[in-house]
């Protein structure tokens, strides 16, 4: 454990310094797919999988990340993780085609997968239970909130004022500077108790949810009832199935399952699967419609951005500080509330629509939702477990909300490709057409946010947090209601 004030708040700047980071390239690359697509030659197809590849192998190896860091020391973890991301985003910027863009994102992914339960488990080791920690995962959830805001801001200025490589190589510094900060304001941990690793259920789930993208992506194309589409369903099934299985039985599993004992922490990851499922794809939607319809230039687009990353910012502190006030769950409920509004209001772009009436008004709503979402949804997620849990914990929290980025992504590019082609079948215009895909999709985002809201108001309850206060001998906290 970090042995001084001081010195625990500067490990906290690295730690979200370098979580910044791996968040942003969820959604940096956004603004520059048009040019990434024609220099790359990418087919309208596949060039969702330059998100996706990064989102699934993010997810998909998150928990034995986790227990990687738990086992093996989360500052050895980290660092390892570090190496691997940032040599994973400068291969990705020297990308010659998009098979290697798209393999060299799957390395930034597992790269990403390594650092994130390794930091955010070193932060619940690091600050006690009680106000301190929940200031610390306050930080850690607004960065996340600001980071999948702030990457279509940067994306676009990298883009238009340097290249789409810059995407990328803006990472390396980073990286390289964490690497060298790491030893000196982190301390070492893990679980002297902990007995080995789940490769084998990790190399089930990541498969299985590999194929379900793969399925959402491409069944349009190959047809929903053909034996390609059904085959690959199937598959995706079997290996899930066989994961939930093998979990079950394995002596050391990768997801105990024990963990959801804690309704508060289930509820949590459920509402995180459907945040990312609708947040991303939103991000996506809206930079498309910026540049295809509204013909934005990549810097324009970036900028219009700033409603959202900017709004963000000024809700983060009051975010953190309602959590400790009114507790998790109002936090949360309102939050997820604010960003379904946000989205329902980005089902009425129009064709000839403009910035400040079309979109302005929903990115102030989705940045004032985005932090009172993700503080709330990150403290709930470690709420009531034991530190050699807290790895697995971390993990889980990300591994929803990257899963839920790429079924997103998958799904509603899916919903606006079909519903673009039904109308240029009809004779609709292009613009038009687009329009109508982008507003489908919106729809769809906003049910499964609402989905959230939910879950939010039916799940998520204030016991799990109490008991853990109550454990480490401090007056419990009203954190949820």
């Amino acid at each position: 454990m970090v042995t001084t004030d001081r010195k625990k708040w500067f490990a906290l700047a690295l730690i979200l310094a370098v979580q910044f980071m791996v968040i942003l390239d969820v959604a940096i690359v956004n603004v520059a797919l048009p040019s990434i697509q024609v220099d790359l030659g990418f087919s309208q197809e596949n060039l969702q999988w330059v998100i996706s590849a990064y989102a699934l192998v993010f997810g998909g190896f998150l928990l034995l990340g986790g227990r990687s860091a738990d086992l093996l020391g989360r500052r050895r973890i980290f660092i390892l993780g570090t190496i691997v991301f940032t040599i994973g985003s400068l291969l990705c910027g020297f990308a010659w085609n998009d098979e290697a863009l798209i393999a060299f994102r799957a390395l930034q992914g597992l790269g990403a997968a390594t650092i994130t339960p390794a930091a955010l488990s070193i932060l619940v080791w690091t600050f006690q239970e009680g106000r301190e920690r929940n200031i610390a995962l306050g930080a850690w959830g607004a960065v996340g909130g600001f980071g999948a805001a702030a990457g279509v801001l940067f994306g676009g200025i990298l883009t238009d004022f340097l290249s789409w490589e810059w995407i990328f190589w803006v990472n390396v510094p980073v990286g390289v500077a964490a690497l060298i900060l790491a030893p000196i304001l982190l301390s070492e941990s893990l679980d002297k108790h902990g007995q080995g690793f789940d490769i084998p259920g990790a190399v089930l789930v990541t498969s299985g949810l590999s194929l379900l993208v793969l399925g959402i992506t491409q069944g349009r194309g190959w047809g929903w009832s053909s034996p390609e589409t059904i085959g690959v369903f199937v598959v995706s099934a079997v290996l899930l199935a066989a994961f939930v299985l093998w979990e079950q039985r394995v002596k050391d599993p990768l997801v105990p399952f024990s963990i959801f004992r804690l309704q508060t922490l289930t509820a949590a990851n459920v509402v995180g699967l459907f945040m990312g499922t609708g947040m991303f794809a939103m991000f996506l939607m809206l930079t498309l419609y910026m540049q295809q319809v509204l013909e934005f230039s990549p810097l324009k687009t970036g900028v219009g951005y700033l409603a959202v990353a900017g709004t963000a910012i000024i809700w983060a502190n009051v975010a953190a500080a309602a959590v400790t006030r009114v507790g998790v769950k109002p936090a949360l409920v309102f939050g997820m509330s604010v960003m379904t509004v946000g989205i329902l209001y980005f089902t009425q772009v129009s064709v000839d629509g403009s910035y400040w009436t079309d979109l302005f008004p929903g990115f102030l709503l989705i940045g004032l939702g985005l932090p009172f979402a993700f503080v709330p949804v990150t403290i709930a997620a470690v709420a009531g477990t034991k530190q050699q849990e807290s790895g697995l914990a971390s993990g889980l929290i990300n591994t929803s909300q990257q899963i839920g980025g790429a079924v997103g992504i998958a799904l509603l590019s899916t919903i606006a490709v079909s519903t673009t082609d039904d109308a240029l079948a009809s004779g609709t215009a292009v613009p038009s057409a687009l329009t109508d895909g982008f507003r489908a999709a919106f729809w769809a985002a906003a049910a499964i946010m609402f989905a959230g809201v939910l879950v939010s108001v039916f799940m998520v309850r204030g016991r799990d947090l109490q008991e853990q206060e109550a454990h480490v001998g401090e007056p419990a906290l009203e954190t949820a209601r």
